[in-house]
Order: structure tokens, then C-alpha cells, then sequence
């Protein structure tokens, strides 16, 4: 009677034990799961506010440009440059101190909008690698400025709930990849054509030559976290 009631109580520990950590399991993929969901909303909300208020400013300053009907002639049409719009000044480039009324998100400047519809991608591109902003969306790395002439690099998380670069894994060449400059509203489409792994202290694509091309790169960790997953991609 004593040994069977001890196997009853270990076996009563053991099945506990076993529903602890079935429940912990459970809450651990539900948090993941959450904290995506409130990433991918958080950036979403921003864009949406960010290309309301665009088109708004767009709207009101075709309002504020008419004029009456004049016999000279008017020069050409009239281009408003985004990075204009709060001061009046180009900003000449995109490092992290080149347009103090930059759009901001959660603390960072933003130069621009990556979309990536194969895998559901779509963030701001804030303009600095720091450890704090890659845990709230992707950052410019290096290059010279989203939609310039050259290799732009972009670098994000790969989370294993998938957020941000998390999913970049699944692309292959021929996927394309949209940049959307805030500084001139130029949405640019890019095509996947070489993707591949390798060492975290290989830099070599950060300054590759692209001969005169618009050209991205995408830079993530591998899943175990010793290696790079580099994607290069070309405008269209």
C-alpha cells in the first residue's frame, strides 16, 4: 500500500510538472506571437498616419500655390521635395543628424518605408543602427541614402516570431522588395538576385560596387546566430 501511494504521488508531481510547463509553452508562443502582432500594428499606424498627413500637406499646399491667371510664364512644374517640408531646406543626405524634423518613430528618425510582399514585410527605415532601434523596426546601415545611386545597406532582426527580417529566409531571387524615400516620396521597386550566408565579420557587401546601379542589401542574422544572411537586390 505504502509503494503504491508513493508511485501515486510521483506520478502526481511528474503529470504537474508536465502541465507547468505545457501552460508556460503556451504563454511563451502567445507572447511571441502578441509581440509580433504589436510590432507589425505599431509600424503600420505610423505609416498610415505618416501618408495621411502627406497627403494632407499635398493637398493644402496645391491649395496655398494658386495663383491668378498670370501672362508670364510659369517655369516648369512645380516638385515638392518631402524633406522640405517642416523647414523649408533640402537635407542633403540621410546620416542621422541631416533633417532635425525628420519623421520620427519611437525615439528614432525615419528615412523611409521597406515593403517586402512575399513575406508580409512593412516598416519604417530608421536612420541608425543602434541596439535599441533594431528592437522597434529596421535601420539604415550604410550606402549612400535609400533610392541613391550605389549599395544601400539595411540591417533588422531576425526574430523568431518573424518580425522584421525574421522571415527572410523564405525569399528567393526574383522577389521584390519596395523602398519608399521619405526625403523625395520616390517609391522604388528592387529584384532579389543573389542571396547567400556568410561570416558576421564578412563586410564586403556593405561596400560592394553596383557600376552606376541603385542596388540594396538586406543584412540579418542566420537562425543560429553565427553567421550573416546577406540579400542583394536591383532596381527594376
Amino acid at each position: 500500500m505504502f509503494s503504491d501511494s508513493k508511485y501515486s504521488n510521483i506520478l502526481t508531481i511528474v503529470l504537474i510538472i508536465i502541465v507547468i510547463l505545457i501552460l508556460g509553452l503556451i504563454a511563451f508562443v502567445g507572447y511571441d506571437m502578441y509581440r509580433k502582432y504589436s510590432i507589425d500594428n505599431d509600424a503600420k499606424n505610423f505609416m498610415d498616419q505618416y501618408d495621411e498627413s502627406m497627403r494632407n500637406f499635398m493637398i493644402q499646399k496645391d491649395d496655398d500655390n494658386v495663383e491668378e491667371p498670370s501672362d508670364e510664364p510659369s517655369g516648369g512644374n512645380t516638385v515638392i521635395d518631402i524633406g522640405q517640408i517642416d523647414d523649408g531646406t533640402s537635407s542633403g543626405g540621410q546620416s542621422s543628424g541631416s533633417n532635425k524634423n525628420k519623421p520620427t518613430y519611437k525615439g528614432f528618425g525615419v528615412l523611409g518605408r521597406i515593403e517586402i510582399p512575399k513575406t508580409g514585410v512593412d516598416y519604417p527605415i530608421l536612420d541608425e543602427v543602434t541596439i535599441k532601434s533594431l528592437e522597434v523596426s529596421v535601420a539604415y546601415y550604410y550606402g549612400p541614402g535609400l533610392n541613391k545611386v550605389g549599395n544601400t545597406t539595411i540591417s533588422g532582426h531576425n526574430y523568431r516570431n518573424g518580425a522584421f527580417f525574421g522571415k527572410n529566409k523564405q525569399l528567393s531571387n526574383g522577389d521584390i522588395i519596395y523602398i519608399t524615400d521619405y526625403e523625395t516620396g520616390t517609391k522604388v521597386a528592387y529584384t532579389i538576385y543573389n542571396i547567400y550566408r556568410t561570416t558576421e565579420n564578412d563586410g564586403e557587401y556593405v561596400t560592394r560596387d553596383t557600376a552606376g546601379k541603385r542596388e540594396i542589401s538586406l543584412t540579418t542574422c542566420t537562425d543560429d546566430s553565427k553567421g550573416r544572411l546577406i540579400i542583394w537586390a536591383k532596381e527594376q
